[in-house]
């Protein structure tokens, strides 16, 4: 019978909702340790269980928590998204304890993934950038099912995120030295989703109109970023999406044909704080394009891709949806998945009247590569993405739990040197 050895997590910031407290769960169930640090007020009404509550500055930040592994014995930390302050800062000082750091991010192949990967994601993962290494590292590995979809909600993800901000401003007189990764504070962002789920059947209608207007003249989609997200102000070379924005519309004016329309696809977890439609019209209007620049708010993003000609991204993860449907994509910023052979390797000027054809080979072993290594199946913000990832979760933490107790190797791939 396998015993585990018993490890220690730290718990930082999560996602809103209960994701982190059922992992916790599942994680002592299986023999472990978990202690959490609360840093906000959400952070507090999400979490059950031993928590060590942040009222610090920055600054005071990485001799607390080097107080903290020291005394909790931590062998293992937990992040969600590994660009955040406090998490750069335990990033670091993991390294040099020689302390384990596991980092979930939203998936790298969407829907129904979620990233679980080692040491940090995005720009700053460990994942090769050669094709031939994930043709060589695939040829063990079995081809990814076709599983069914996992319902979503988006009315659950606009609820625990509204609770978790609501919770932030009720109690930031307790943690009132809290600054948040994000540009806007906790109480406009509660605003912004309850303004955006008010507005939504007019929203609804208007995505409607747009996609009238682009008729069957042929396409391109660019599909928005939160403006707030780190892939953005981190691992491209734009400021915010404004000016990702501005330079795509100018490149796509001058550089494609006249029958050709630029799909502007809002993302569908933006706050609703940015008036993106005003932004994107006045940029097409600005470079000669206002009939040629459709903007969309809502609309089911796999069925615009499946007509499109291309998809242009900063580095969105929607770039694997094109990808997976055999659709070239141009990307500008750092993406795991932006490889020769899979997306299109000249100026995005080129890419309009050239954009090429991905390899599928190269990407299908790209995916198993991926699912073998740092994906698992589920979500964070439902029901029923919850009930797959939490035990899946569970597992892959506990992992070298189970090897350091019965000396079985782990499995995870290694990339040639």
């Amino acid at each position: 019978m396998r015993t585990v050895l018993a490890r220690s997590f730290l718990l930082l910031q999560g996602p809103p909702g209960p994701f982190y407290a059922m992992l916790a769960d599942g994680l002592r169930r299986a023999g472990h340790r978990c202690y959490r640090v609360n840093f906000n007020g959400g952070d507090w009404m999400n979490w059950r269980g031993p928590a060590f509550n942040y009222r610090g500055t920055i600054e005071a930040w990485p001799a607390i928590l080097s107080d903290l592994l020291e005394r909790e014995q931590v062998t293992d930390i937990v992040l969600f998204g590994d660009c955040r302050p406090v998490h750069v800062v335990a990033r670091r000082i993991a390294d040099e304890r020689a302390t384990t750091v596991h980092v979930f991010e939203e998936g790298y192949i969407r829907p129904d993934w979620v990233t679980l990967e080692r040491g940090g994601v995005n720009g700053n993962s460990s994942l090769p950038k050669d094709p031939q290494v994930y043709l060589q590292l695939a040829e063990s590995l079995p081809p990814v099912p076709d599983y069914p979809p996992i319902p979503a909600s988006f009315r659950v993800r606009a609820r625990e995120a509204s609770l978790y901000y609501f919770a932030n401003w009720a109690l930031a007189p307790v943690f009132w030295r809290y600054r948040s990764h994000r540009p806007h504070g906790s109480f406009a962002e509660m605003i912004g989703w309850v303004g955006r789920m008010l507005r939504r059947p007019q929203a609804r209608f208007r995505s409607y109109l747009a996609r009238k207007r682009i008729g069957a003249r042929p396409y391109f989609v660019l599909p928005l970023q939160l403006d707030s997200d780190h892939q953005i102000r981190v691992h491209s070379p734009f400021a915010g999406m404004p000016d990702a924005i501005e330079a795509i519309i100018a490149s796509f004016a001058r550089y494609s044909r006249t029958p050709h329309v630029l799909v502007v696809k809002e993302h569908p977890l933006d706050n609703g704080l940015k008036a993106w439609r005003p932004i994107v019209r006045e940029s097409a209007a600005r470079h000669g394009a206002p009939d040629r620049v459709v903007f969309i708010e809502h609309g089911d993003t796999h069925d615009l891709i499946r007509t499109a000609r291309g998809v242009v991204t900063v580095n969105s993860t929607t770039g694997t949806l094109a990808l997976a449907a055999g659709k070239p994509v141009a990307v500008l910023g750092t993406a795991v998945y932006d490889l020769p052979g899979v997306t299109h390797q000249a100026s995005l000027d080129d890419f309009w009247e050239h954009p090429g054809t991905p390899q599928l080979e190269i990407y299908d072993a790209f995916r198993r590569v991926l699912v073998a290594q740092c994906l698992l199946r589920g979500g964070f913000s439902s029901h029923a993405g919850r009930a797959h990832l939490v035990p899946s979760a569970v597992a892959r933490l506990s992992a070298a739990s189970v090897a350091a107790a019965t000396d079985e190797p782990m499995v995870v791939i290694k990339v040639p040197a």
